[in-house]
């Protein structure tokens, strides 16, 4: 069966983890709230990634269509 969880967009997988981060960041979480706090935020994390994997592969194709042979870096000027 797919929950919404599953199937959540990067935006909002990324909102979770930042809503857990800064809970876990407050410290005031039992024990046991911040381990399943935790485990959630690496399957966010992992979800997040793999989103970010395909969108790399679906720019990937579109610029071999184009006829470009693989993605440059950004100049260091640019990176964030």
């Amino acid at each position: 069966m797919t929950t919404k969880k599953d199937t959540a967009s990067f935006e909002e997988t990324l909102a979770e983890l930042e809503s857990i981060v800064d809970e876990m960041e407050n410290g005031d979480l039992p024990l046991n709230k911040a381990l399943e706090k935790f485990e959630r935020g690496i399957a966010l994390s992992r979800q997040g990634q793999k989103s970010l994997e395909n969108a790399e592969q679906k720019v990937q194709i579109l610029l071999n269509e184009q006829g470009e042979d693989v993605l440059k870096s950004l100049p260091e000027s640019e990176q964030p």
